[in-house]
């Protein structure tokens, strides 16, 4: 089933007066050519505003359904990797949510995707982003050029339009972890109502060597750190760090990481979010995600591995995926019970991150979440931000309540004082 909604875009058209200016003879000549180039640039950008003065949207219930289309919007790499057909069927695959994704048309031409599930929350039925809940930055898809005219929109009535078809099918439009602009182009979906999330991310742009890299940080500390963790590993046997392609060893590193993570949360007295089995099932499908040029992978393993009189002991493991030039570490874990005091997680980032350099990595995103380690890696902070547009009166209070407990976690955060005792308080709680 479809619901189709027109969406009339509207058009600023202002008027620039000519101005006339007369030049001294021996003045150079101007650049024709560089005036017909802009002149063009103009004409482009015009027409681009012109393209999208009526957009058709739609609800499509199966992903399969428009495949070529999302396949096409997909390459754009600004267009985040949780956006991406393969991400998404993974996720759709393990749990089998109802589908709900809104496409954007103009004339014959998608312009934008939203992949979107329906779910149940506390009884309301929350249109979110496919496998949100497992996502590090989402942004849509969405063409290039209709992203960058996209400041010409009606704002009130793109939400309205996009109320309208989804109109029976959700209650709530919950769109998190957005980034307004991402690597300088702006979202468009910042044309809809927002709250700004609890949650920021943290990246460390790479340059042509790890030193370069590195002067973005204390570099003699950081090189510090490093050679006394290589100190520490080497006494206690030697280390192999674990990369790589091979399918067993990488699905066989994803279930390590599920039990130290499941020992670590036990241990934290918090729940296990990696615990239920069509989690577990659309991780180890990410691992299957990848091309052939290595410029795209929905999973990978990365681990220390002990050598020595504790053989085959990981003490740390990690997994990133890749899209274009961006990295992001999806998530990691520890084992304590040897060698804590090498450090061996931080020193598995240093791993990662030096052999990125010279395969066309040009970020490595340490994700959502303020901690300590992220911060001494990290000099890009990304503020991320939730859409939230109610489509019902369950949905408006579903809304105002999102609003509430996400401002209230965003002022207890900056309070390291009542942070802290929130985390306590969380673990003796257990949830």
């Amino acid at each position: 089933m479809r619901c189709r909604a027109i969406f009339p875009g509207s058009i600023l058209s202002r008027r620039t007066p000519v101005q006339t200016q007369k030049l001294p003879l021996e003045s150079a000549p101007r650049d024709i050519a560089a005036d017909a180039d802009a002149g063009l640039a103009k004409l482009r950008d015009i027409n681009a505003r012109l393209s999208f003065d009526k957009i058709e949207i739609d609800i499509v219930d199966s992903i399969a359904a428009i495949e070529p289309e999302w396949r096409a919007l997909e390459r754009d790499n600004l267009n985040s990797l949780h956006q991406g057909y393969d991400w998404c069927a993974s996720w759709v695959k393990a749990y089998g949510n109802p589908a709900a994704v809104i496409r954007g048309r103009s004339g014959a031409r998608t312009v934008f995707i939203l992949p979107v599930e329906v779910v149940r929350s506390r009884g309301v039925r929350v249109a979110k982003f496919i496998g949100a809940d497992h996502s590090n930055i989402n942004t849509g898809l969405f063409a290039a050029d209709f992203a960058d005219s996209s400041e010409t929109l009606d704002a009130h009535d793109l939400a309205t339009r996009i109320s309208g078809a989804l109109k029976g099918k959700a209650d709530l439009l919950l769109l998190q972890n957005i980034p307004l602009t991402w690597r300088g182009r702006s979202s468009p979906l910042a044309l809809l109502p927002m709250v700004q999330n609890q949650n920021h991310a943290y990246q460390l742009p790479l340059f042509d060597t790890m030193e370069a890299t590195l002067k973005q940080l204390n570099a003699k500390s950081r090189r510090k750190k490093f050679r006394v963790q290589s100190k520490r590993l080497e006494e206690l046997g030697g280390f192999d760090y674990v990369h790589g392609t091979d399918a067993k060893s990488q699905h066989a590193l994803l279930d390590q990481f599920f039990r130290l993570k499941s020992e670590r949360f036990k241990a934290m007295g918090l729940p296990d979010v990696f615990a239920d089995a069509a989690t577990k099932a659309f991780l180890h499908g990410a691992i299957d995600i990848r091309d052939a040029k290595n410029e795209l992978s929905g999973l990978e393993m990365h681990a220390i591995q002990l050598k020595g009189e504790h053989a085959g002991h990981v003490a740390a493991v990690a997994g990133i995926s890749r899209k274009g030039d961006h990295v992001i570490c999806q998530f990691s874990a520890i084992d304590e019970s040897i060698g804590a005091e090498a450090s061996p997680g931080e020193f598995l980032f240093w791993q990662m991150i030096s052999g990125l350099h010279g395969k066309g990595v040009g970020m490595f995103d340490f994700g959502l979440g303020d901690q300590g380690y992220k911060r001494s890696w990290a000099p890009v902070e990304t503020d991320h931000y939730d859409v939230v547009l109610p489509l019902t009166a369950r949905g408006m209070v579903a809304g105002a309540t999102h609003r509430l407990v996400t401002r209230a976690k965003a002022y207890v955060k900056s309070q390291q004082r009542l942070y802290r005792a929130a985390q306590r308080l969380r673990r003796f709680a257990g949830v």
